[in-house]
């Protein structure tokens, strides 16, 4: 067989390391796109001239796009049969990536859980993007309920990993180089707000909203080479229980980030994700929301900036003025997505 049906929850062994396919040299083109796509605000990631000043060598990546390319790279092996994916831990980005960097990515099989109807099991894998030279650039944990080929398949070992509910800030303080804040322009990136003046328990209502049109989270799940069928496949789509494609979960996160800037505007460089849920699916045409809450303040070590752990909460088609959220054992109707991450953000 020439072709590649994708994994099904049996082929799956614990301990196993997949070499995904296809690096991917990452483009100024790529970084465009992004933008248009988004319409993230960042001054970082957004001017050369802004960023040199404080001292990168050029403007990075947004983080996202970063994740997205080293995410994508998964997706053939790990979720081209997925129903859902379920969540993210131990997230961090460990170093900036520029236009004309190479990336790729590995993953372990850290855990695997059968589903009680036998129909179905949740993967945990942990995934390591490196570039050219093999330093990694980010490494995540995610679980991804996956299709069973055969339900009476039997599973030779299970296991459930645990987590760290919150990745050390000390773990994270050196992801960026050594930065000149007095030469970061308060009124060029947007915003007068710097670490000190947010507070633990603060909650910020970004807004802004964003409408989602068809052919944007279709274009979005290219750029990221994500061929996962549930986002593609209009035809197959009709016949599941959404009667059609659902976008693809980490356009949810780039939209609540990019809409975050309308409150956050010096959260400039994403530093790691401690846990993220999509809650519910979402769907062309549907509108995104998002608000924030200061969860945790931490010092790094440097002089030049700190670390907010943030809670952003995306919503469709409710404005967030009252901060829909966890009600109960469950949500609003109207969350799409629940992300707890830190943030630098300068001194």
């Amino acid at each position: 067989m020439k072709t590649n049906p994708g994994r099904f929850f049996e082929d799956y062994r614990l301990g196993e390391t997949i070499r995904h396919a296809t690096p991917r040299t990452v483009t100024t083109g790529d970084v465009a796109l992004y933008t248009a796509l988004y319409g993230p605000r960042f001054a970082v990631q957004s001017s050369d001239a802004f960023a040199q000043g404080i001292g990168y060598p050029k403007s990075p990546l947004d983080d996202l796009l970063t994740f997205h390319v080293v995410f994508g790279k998964t997706v053939p092996d790990i979720s081209l049969n997925a129903l859902a994916n379920l969540g993210y831990a131990e997230g961090g980005f460990r170093r900036p990536v520029y236009p004309g960097e190479t990336l790729s990515t590995v993953s372990e099989v850290i855990g695997l859980k059968e589903s009680s109807n036998r129909q179905t099991g949740v993967v945990y894998v942990r995934s390591t993007g490196s570039d050219a030279e093999g330093e990694t650039v980010l490494s995540y944990c995610r679980w991804v309920l996956v299709r069973k080929r055969d339900p009476e398949a039997a599973i030779a070992e299970e296991h459930v990993p645990s987590f760290a509910k919150v990745v050390d800030p000390a773990d994270l303080a050196g992801a960026l180089p050594p930065l000149d804040v007095s030469a970061y322009d308060l009124d060029l990136a947007g915003s007068p707000h710097r670490f000190s003046d947010y507070a633990v328990g603060e909650k910020i209502d970004h807004v802004d909203g964003m409408t989602v049109e068809e052919a944007e989270h279709q274009i979005a799940t290219r750029l990221y080479q994500n061929t996962a069928k549930v986002h593609f496949d209009a035809l197959s789509g009709k016949e599941t229980r959404f009667g059609r494609r659902l976008i693809y979960g980490g356009h949810v996160i780039s939209l609540a980030r990019a809409l975050s800037f309308n409150g956050l505007a010096n959260a400039f460089a994403l530093a790691g994700i401690n846990a993220g849920r999509h809650v519910a699916p979402l769907f062309a045409g549907d509108t995104v929301y998002a608000w924030s809450e200061v969860l945790d303040t931490a010092e790094t070590g440097r002089g030049d900036v700190g670390l907010l752990r943030l809670r952003t909460v995306a919503t469709k088609n409710q404005p967030c003025a009252a901060h829909p959220g966890r009600e109960g054992d469950g949500y609003h109707p109207s969350v799409i997505l629940d992300l707890d991450y830190w943030a630098f953000m300068p001194k």
